[in-house]
Order: C-alpha cells, then sequence, then structure tokens
C-alpha cells in the first residue's frame, strides 16, 4: 500500500490533470453539503451516510469515487465509480476514471476490467486523453511498445497548446523510443512556443477550482511503477517529496499556473500537509491578487480539498 500511495502523489505532480476540454462540474449538492469538512476523511463520512438514503446519485458516487481515491481506497473507489457509470452511462470521465481506480486497485498494471472501462470511455469520447494513455501503457507493458508510442504521439497532435500534461507525455515517448529503439523523428509534434503569459491568455479557465481539485488523476506509467517497487518505503517517500518539491520549485518560476497551484494543494493535503496546502492556497492568492475569475477558482479548489481555514 506504501508503494501505491506513493505513486498516487507521484502522478498528482508528475503526470498532472488529463483535460483537453472542460471537465463535467462537481455534484453542487454534495460540494454545498461538504463546504465546511476540515479533511477528505470527513468528506467520505458523510458522503457514505449520504448515499445510503440517496443510492441513485450518479454525481454523488462520483465525489465519494474521488475521495476514496484521494484517501488510498482504490478499491473501494473503483466500486464507487462503477455505481456512478452503471447509473450515467453516458460520462466518458466516469468511465475513464474507473479504469483508473482499477489500475491503482491491483499489481497487475491494466487489467482487463481496466481495460474495458477505458475502451468504453472511448466509445463514448473518442478524444478521452486518460484512456489513451493509458491503453499506451498497457501496451508499453504488453511488449509493444512500438504501438505505444504510436498510441502516445497521436495523443500529443490533439493535445491543445499549453495542456499540463504535455512535456510528461514527450519525456514518456523518449525514454521507451530510446530503449527500444523506436524511431520517432519527424513524427513528435513541435511543443508550442508559449511564454507563461500567452498560456493564461491562450488557455481558458478548465473550469471551476472544484473541478480541479476533485478530478482524477491519472496512473503512473510502466517505468514509475518499477522504479516506485523496487525502492524501499523511506525511498518512495523521498521521491514523492522531491517531485512536490518540484512542482513547488517551478510554481515559484512561473506563479501565474493556477491549476498548477490547485495541484500543490491537493498533493500537499495527500500527503497529510495541511499547512503546506494552506501556504500554497496563500502564495496561490498572492499570485493572482486582483483577478477576481482565478480567486474564485482558487477558494473552490481550497474548500473542495477541505484546506483548513479556506
Amino acid at each position: 500500500m506504501l508503494i501505491v500511495a506513493g505513486l498516487v502523489a507521484i502522478a498528482a505532480v508528475g503526470v498532472a490533470v488529463w483535460r483537453s476540454r472542460p471537465a463535467p462540474s462537481p455534484p453542487s449538492a454534495a460540494v454545498a453539503a461538504n463546504q465546511n469538512v476540515g479533511s477528505v476523511q470527513d468528506m467520505v463520512g458523510q458522503l457514505e451516510k449520504k448515499l445510503k438514503t440517496s443510492p441513485n446519485d450518479p454525481a454523488g458516487w462520483r465525489m465519494l469515487a474521488w475521495s476514496y481515491f484521494e484517501t488510498g481506497r482504490y478499491a473501494d473507489s473503483a466500486r464507487a465509480y462503477k455505481q456512478a457509470a452503471t447509473l450515467d452511462p453516458g460520462k466518458a470521465d466516469y468511465w475513464s476514471a474507473l479504469g483508473e481506480a482499477t489500475v491503482l486497485a491491483g499489481n497487475a498494471g491494466v487489467t482487463p476490467d481496466a481495460d474495458a472501462a477505458f475502451r468504453h470511455a472511448l466509445k463514448i469520447d473518442p478524444k478521452d486523453a486518460r484512456s489513451r494513455y493509458f491503453i499506451g501503457v498497457e501496451k508499453d507493458m504488453a511488449g509493444d511498445h512500438k504501438g505505444a508510442v504510436d498510441d502516445w504521439i497521436a495523443l500529443l497532435k490533439d493535445t491543445p497548446a499549453g495542456a499540463p500534461w504535455d512535456g510528461q507525455v514527450r519525456e514518456l515517448i523518449t525514454k521507451v523510443a530510446t530503449a527500444n529503439k523506436i524511431d520517432v523523428a519527424g513524427r513528435v509534434p513541435p511543443p508550442a512556443q508559449l511564454t507563461p503569459a500567452q498560456q493564461a491568455a491562450a488557455a481558458p479557465p478548465q473550469g471551476s477550482g472544484a473541478d480541479i481539485a476533485t478530478a482524477a488523476i491519472p496512473g503512473p506509467s510502466r517505468e514509475q511503477m518499477e522504479q516506485a517497487s523496487s525502492l524501499p518505503p523511506s525511498a518512495q517517500d523521498q521521491m514523492v517529496q522531491g517531485m512536490v518539491a518540484k512542482l513547488a520549485a517551478r510554481l515559484q518560476q512561473n506563479p501565474h499556473d493556477a491549476d498548477g497551484w490547485m495541484r500543490l494543494m491537493r498533493a500537499k493535503m495527500v500527503l497529510n500537509d495541511a499547512a503546506g496546502a494552506q501556504s500554497a492556497f496563500a502564495s496561490a492568492r498572492q499570485a493572482f491578487a486582483g483577478d477576481r475569475e482565478q480567486l474564485a477558482r482558487l477558494g473552490e479548489a481550497a474548500k473542495a480539498l477541505g484546506i483548513p481555514g479556506a
């Protein structure tokens, strides 16, 4: 469990949030009922109680699934996402989140059940980035390295400028292609050369702060799985802390990244560092002083994460 918990935090800051379009809003009733919770654990208990009396609420099951995911209860998260997807089967993100939770609930990579969930998501939305990423991971782990690289290159071609996962996918393509002598010359689309200010101007806000804070986190790559599983718990902790520190350092260099601050706030809460989350929230507010729209999103994210004082 320590290995998997470490991988979740690594994924939270290393792969970022897969999002190529506005995410569905989190359940307003569930958020309203939990605006004053002190922690994700409190949210879990309240949502479990609520769903006993309202078992046919897909948005409630989605929020409960996210809460389980953030507390490392991946099997419970998968079951809750399954409920949400069964009740509202037309939402691709429910199915891809189900697949992701299923991957992390086991230790066998992308299992047949996870694969089925990802492919169901792609039938609904062929552009679902998380499912496309994991299908590539599945191919790579099965030895089809070229197929994996092809999938990830295709994903990059559909990736909007400034997307937070762009650099991570490029790095993964380079590593897998180099290790397996796959020629990708001229095939990988060049990254957009945008300044932080241009990125902020070109990319409109992607949903509310609560959307970003409660979005499912994509899982780790095959190499991240292998790397973390080979380390003792103390080294895993150091790896996770290092990833969080890198995100914090990047935000110091480029503070005008609201979604990045939300991911740092979430990572700190996952690591039970409420004070660190509060500090990140304060720094984010300072970076966006005077920008009422972004300040509102940051406040929504802080409330959804249960940051004390938000």
